[in-house]
């Protein structure tokens, strides 16, 4: 008889999910399904500046619209959080919407948990935030979730909108820090292309590759099963399908909804506790802490993390090249000629982070939630410090 390792996955409050219904008229319909009249919003600044898309939320949403807040600086600083929890408790908020990229998602999940446990200054956030020990174990301190629900509204392809977990980033440590709970998923996401039309390339390009870094790490992970490879697979083969369609053509919506599905499949592994490796634990590090766009940390990363982690078992990397395709001798090398043809990032100096970085880098990946998660054992900095010499 064939062995097997148990195992198991979990989910969140996410309820719903519609894709390619209109964004004011997917939110209408659900705030007035759950009676919510106090609508606040927290929005890309781009998007409430540069297009009319907020305006038109607002304006279908009518008297159920109880006030709008832009402003997320990219990481979600802990300061920026805290004056839109301010803003939404001062307006009464009883549904909290996200529309926009990562940050902005990140802030209306936290918002709704600050808000619950009544967070006024800086320093309150401490007690939530998860932590690991000396030893690896991770706590996390929440026990109590927020009761405002949360819709949100992606813009990019990090695919952080489905997933319980949330970042904030200590501007005093130069460290981004999760918070998680249940209860922080939203109610429903809503995948509506055509709002992303509006999203730089390079950001819907390298996001996207973000989501390819979560199928790529659960493909590789000695901690997965069948259903979460499953879904993994069928992530990277629409993300590989989509995001040269949207770079070939900008208005291509088929294109940039079978992305948003993906990145959407790439994260339910996730949530279920399938955990991540190597490139996400230092990607993390790398955003926080030296001001990495979220997405690049994956264009460099990946590969890097793949050829590593090679050195000590390649057996799981045979089904991630063959969705790559091509002819390339490793997963990583295929990995690599996939993100170079999207015109993405691949070193570190390409994003402004020298070897002067690499210790402090290497350091808080151990602090990391996914730091001890990797297929190859992460032990010590000099670990890390292997993998981020190879991505010089």
């Amino acid at each position: 008889m064939t062995p097997f390792t148990p195992s198991e996955l979990r989910f969140t409050r996410t309820e719903r999910v519609t894709m390619g219904v209109p964004v004011a008229d997917a939110l209408l319909d659900q705030a007035s399904a759950m009676g919510c009249s106090k609508v606040f919003l927290i929005v890309s600044t781009t998007l409430r500046e540069k297009t009319d898309e907020i305006s038109k939320v607002e304006h279908t949403l009518g008297s159920r619209h109880a006030g709008t807040f832009s402003g997320i600086a990219p990481h979600a600083p802990r300061t920026d959080v805290l004056k839109a929890t301010d803003a939404a408790r001062d307006a009464g908020a009883d549904l909290i919407v996200s529309i926009g990229g990562g940050s902005a998602t990140d802030a209306a999940k936290i918002v709704s948990l600050l808000i619950k446990h009544d967070v006024r200054r800086i320093e309150d956030f401490e007690p939530l935030r998860t932590y690991v020990t000396e030893e690896g174990e991770v706590i996390n301190p929440v026990k109590v979730g927020p009761d405002i629900p949360v819709i949100c509204v992606p813009t990019t392809l990090s695919g952080g909108e489905f997933n319980a977990l949330s970042g904030s980033t200590d501007e005093a440590t130069q460290h981004k820090q999760g918070y998680e709970h249940r209860n922080m998923a939203p109610v429903m996401v809503i995948l509506d292309p055509a709002i992303t039309v509006h999203t730089p390339e390079w950001l819907w390009l390298s996001t996207g590759v973000r989501s390819v870094d979560h199928a790529v790490e659960t493909l590789s992970s000695d901690k997965s099963n069948d259903f979460a490879d499953g879904l993994a697979e069928s992530a990277l083969k629409l993300l590989v399908e989509g995001l040269p369609r949207v770079k070939a053509d900008p208005n291509d919506l088929g294109g940039r909804l079978k992305c948003q599905i993906g990145a959407w499949q790439s994260m339910i592994s996730i949530i279920g506790g399938v955990p991540m490796g190597a490139s996400h634990a230092i990607g993390h590090i790398l955003g926080g802490t030296c001001d990495v766009p979220h997405g690049y940390c994956s264009c460099v990363m990946a590969p890097y993390v793949l050829q590593w982690n090679a050195e000590y078992d390649d057996s799981r990397q045979g089904r991630i090249a063959a969705v790559l395709g091509g002819d390339h001798a490793t997963a990583g090398d295929a990995l690599d000629h996939f993100i170079r043809g999207l015109g993405m990032p691949r070193t570190l100096g390409e994003v402004g982070v020298d070897e002067s970085r690499f210790q402090q880098v290497a350091e808080y990946t151990l602090l990391d939630i996914w730091g001890r998660t990797n297929p190859r054992p992460v032990k010590t900095a000099d670990d890390v410090m292997e993998i981020l010499r190879l991505a010089a």
